[in-house]
């Protein structure tokens, strides 16, 4: 049982690092910079949905990679 609680953990924690990368690197987001500048037409929601799935997948590698002993 305690394997399953340490797996959930680790998800937990590679879903909360997406949130953060996603919301500094402004992934999925709708709108343009304020400035105006911005790429002329915005990505399908299915390549916004592709692109968060693989920066969970990269999330969840960094979360459960095996920590180097010094």
């Amino acid at each position: 049982m305690e394997s399953n609680t340490a797996a959930r953990r680790t998800e937990d924690i590679a879903l909360d690092l997406l949130k953060f990368v996603a919301s500094q690197a402004n992934v999925g987001s709708k709108s343009t910079g304020s400035t105006g500048f911005g790429l002329p037409t915005s990505p399908k929601a299915e390549d916004q949905v592709t692109h968060l799935l693989e920066l969970y997948a990269r999330c969840r590698e960094a979360v459960e990679a095996p920590v180097a002993k010094k």
